[in-house]
């Protein structure tokens, strides 16, 4: 099966490209203009499953890495000794953090793993999103992330994989440059009946994390 690129406001049958597809792998890239001297980057990957009042119904399932130090956390099955997060009903399990980017080899920057056959029928959808670390929370406590956004961050993208085979679904990439805006909504997973969807949302906002968290929590 051919990978389908989608543009932003394009959605996707999930259920119908693949039969059968129960645990899809969400992985995401970027290219940060790093200046010398300047401020590290730390792009960040969560989901918010929402339900019918937009809202997450419990903090489970706000699946970021912050999850990891309230306990919520698994071990990786491959990097031993690093943990992700998880949504309580098993179905979510969020990305590693990699404030440096040292994890990446060329391929995903961060990644996650959804079972869509395991996740609550209180779930409507699955916001997956993207945001700029900045102070106080960044590691090195630097003031100048205060001035980082998505408009010095190049070849953003989200891509979907059939993790049973390991065949990429579909890709969108980011084309528009948001240069005030540090919280991207990239796309969303929606139940249509049975059946599951994936739209391309590319849609910005300033706050960083936290601007998410009052709208979904």
């Amino acid at each position: 099966m051919s990978s389908f690129n989608l543009n932003k406001g394009d959605r996707f049958s999930l259920s119908k490209a693949a039969p059968g597809l129960t645990v899809v792998k969400i992985g995401m890239g970027w290219d940060p203009n790093e200046e010398p001297g300047g401020p590290e980057f730390d792009l960040d990957v969560s989901a918010f499953s929402i339900g019918g009042d937009f809202k997450i119904p419990s903090d489970s399932y706000f699946t970021f890495y912050g999850q990891i130090r309230m306990g919520n956390k698994i071990e990786d099955k491959v990097e031993k000794g690093l943990f992700r997060p998880f949504t309580e009903d098993g179905a979510i399990i969020g990305a590693i953090d990699d404030p440096d980017g040292s994890r990446s080899d060329g391929d995903d920057d961060e990644d996650m793993f959804i079972d869509l056959s395991k996740v609550s029928d209180k779930i409507e959808q699955i916001i997956i999103c993207c945001t700029i670390c900045k102070y106080p929370h960044d590691n090195k406590k630097d003031r100048r992330t205060l001035d980082l956004n998505f408009g010095k961050v190049n070849d953003c993208y989200i891509r979907i994989v059939d993790e049973s085979n390991g065949a990429e679904i579909l890709r969108y990439d980011l084309k528009d440059k948001y240069t005030n805006e540090d919280a991207v909504e990239f796309g969303r997973l929606f139940r249509v009946g049975e059946s599951w969807e994936f739209e391309a949302m590319g849609r910005a906002h300033t706050g960083s994390l936290q601007t998410l968290v009052d709208m979904y929590t």
